[in-house]
């Protein structure tokens, strides 16, 4: 059998390996260290193998010994995360992909005795039943990350407007900071930053379940499940990884596109990727759904992430049909791991990480974001009404585009302007002008210890009721009080009277679809040009306002307005 290769093939050996090698290329570079007649890839996975030959080569060259000690610290952590040895972890990836082949390739008698891998995959890699079983598998996560999260959102939104906020006041007030000091901080930081990180529980579910997934191998079953389905677009499964990457982050997943073979299948991917939800529209969907779909939240979401999906399919075959006819058709051979229990300490490390990530730009993106936001609310200087500042006055221009999609006020079309620096500063944005320049109600005077107490307090309820909707996910079991619903956050309140449900899921439709965030773009046009980016900010920008349009004109002729 020939097996027809190509310059641009690379065998992907799982995101902690390749995140690795990535940086251990970077430090060739940053260390001045050259590779010489070995390519740099393939001696970065030697250095991370510990390969005595070629450890010993490398040492003998300028700056080997500082490449050695980076590849040496990048194993020790790729061990702490996945539990073996680099060479054992590169060596069953070659394997499985090499066993990918040969299943693909030759046809065996049946054996009597099947494994348990086996008996399951005849279920979720099932020519009818996989494609329904993954989308069973994703709604439920996202109930999940709904249902369990909510006692933990209230916590957290009870946490930073009340102790918190209340505590850097007390600390402005000692200090006798100015008033605009005290609104920067209170109206400004708070309220865009605090509005961000009160979705950090949902995040920290989100991916402990993506995690989860990821480690117990049915990822790859998923991948092998939509294929049939990609091919409908010009692609195949393998172009699915990368979506799957793009519901944590649409940065990485266009960079994954580089173990695609074909150079028009990584274009049409990227260009897909940014239609799936990523983590930083989450918040967006969150503080909708609970301010508008309360108990039905969590399937709105959801179908935020299948029509995504189903979008970028509509979308793919479009593309495949004009710009990007497809050129040679390739194999698609993708290794199935068995499946295996998931490492507990591997899982939570997944989690931390991505969460963790998402709070640093918090802290860096949004809070500059905030900064500005107060600034351009704020100025001219004195201005009383935020309608009329230079901020309201540019929301006010383009606010029209929206009206006929059920949101044409000038906060929201200032919102979706900040969005394109990253999708969670829209409800950074909305939570300073709902929220930033409200009166606070007076609140009775309490210690530092009884603040303490209160969040120790909150934090129990919290987890205890999260634990009772969890438990009450077995049939038969309700252990959830009817009457002990979520509480509605101060911009879920503020919300309501700008919006109505129809409106609210014509805003959650178009956020889903518009432009990319500018880091994706940058992505896209690092990897494939400045065309292809121009392409992706406009194609979707214009899906995004047709999908919107008809979502709220038809709803309104249907009477749901």
């Amino acid at each position: 059998m020939t097996i027809a290769t190509s310059p641009f093939f690379q065998l992907d050996y799982g995101a902690e390996l390749e995140r690795e090698i990535t940086k251990l290329i970077e430090a060739f570079a940053a260390n001045q260290f050259d590779t010489g007649r070995y390519p740099r890839r393939w001696l970065a996975i030697k250095l991370l193998e510990a390969d005595a030959d070629i450890l010993g080569r490398v040492q003998s060259m300028d700056n080997g010994a500082q490449v050695i000690a980076r590849a040496a610290q990048g194993a020790e952590r790729i061990k702490s995360i996945l539990g073996d040895d680099v060479d054992l972890l590169t060596a069953d990836h070659r394997y499985g992909y090499i066993n990918g082949i040969v299943r693909q390739s030759l046809q065996r008698p049946l054996m009597d005795r099947l494994t348990l891998t086996d008996r399951i995959d005849n279920i979720v890699t099932h020519k009818w039943l996989g494609l329904p079983i993954f989308f069973a598998v994703m709604y439920i996560i996202f109930r999940l990350v709904i249902d369990v999260s909510s006692p933990f959102l209230d916590w957290t939104d009870a946490v930073i407007n009340g102790p918190l906020a209340n505590w850097l006041a007390s600390l402005l007030d000692l200090v006798r900071a100015p008033l605009w000091i005290h609104s920067l901080i209170i109206d400004g930081i708070v309220a865009g930053v605090g509005g961000v990180l009160v979705f950090v529980p949902g995040l920290l579910i989100l991916y402990f379940f993506l995690a989860l997934l990821e480690d117990s191998g049915y990822m790859s079953r998923a991948a092998f499940v939509m294929d049939r389905f990609m091919r409908v677009v010009g692609l195949h499964g393998k172009s699915f990884i990368p979506m799957i990457l793009g519901f944590g982050c649409a940065v990485p997943a266009v960079y994954a596109t580089r173990t695609i073979a074909s150079r028009r299948d990584r274009v049409l991917t990227a260009l897909l990727v940014p239609l799936m939800s990523c983590s930083a529209r989450l918040p967006v969907y969150v503080v909708f759904g609970l301010a508008f779909f309360g108990a039905r939240a969590g399937t709105v979401i959801w179908a935020m992430y299948a029509l995504g999906i189903i979008v970028a399919m509509i979308a793919g075959m479009i593309f495949t049909r004009t710009i990007l006819k497809p050129d040679v058709s390739s194999a698609f051979v993708l290794e199935l791991p068995p499946y295996r229990q998931p490492a507990l300490k591997s899982v939570l490390i997944h989690m931390w990480e991505n969460t963790r990530e998402f709070v640093r730009k918090a802290g860096t993106t949004i809070l500059g974001a905030s900064v500005v936001m107060w600034l351009l609310l704020n100025l001219p200087w004195g201005v009383t009404e935020q309608r009329n500042s230079y901020f309201g006055k540019v929301s006010g221009a383009i606010a029209p585009v929206f009206a006929p999609l059920g949101f044409g006020n000038w906060e929201t079309g200032g919102a979706l302007i900040t969005g394109f620096i990253a999708k969670e500063i829209v409800v950074s944005t909305m939570s300073q002008i709902y929220l930033g320049g409200e009166e606070a109600e007076p609140i009775q005077p309490t210690t530092f210890d009884e603040d303490l107490l209160g969040i120790g307090r909150g934090f129990v309820d919290a987890t205890v009721n999260s634990g009772k909707i969890l438990l009450s996910i077995v049939p038969g079991v309700d252990l959830v009080d009817e009457e002990a619903e979520s509480e509605d956050t101060a911009l879920s309140l503020a919300l309501r009277e700008k919006f109505t449900p129809l409106s609210a899921l014509s805003m959650l439709v178009f956020v889903l679809l518009y432009v990319p965030c500018v880091a994706t773009l940058g992505a896209i046009k690092h990897e494939f040009g400045t065309p292809w980016a121009v392409t992706s900010a406009v194609y979707q920008t214009v899906v995004a306002w047709i999908a919107a349009l008809l979502v709220y004109q038809v709803g309104t002729l249907l009477g749901l307005g």
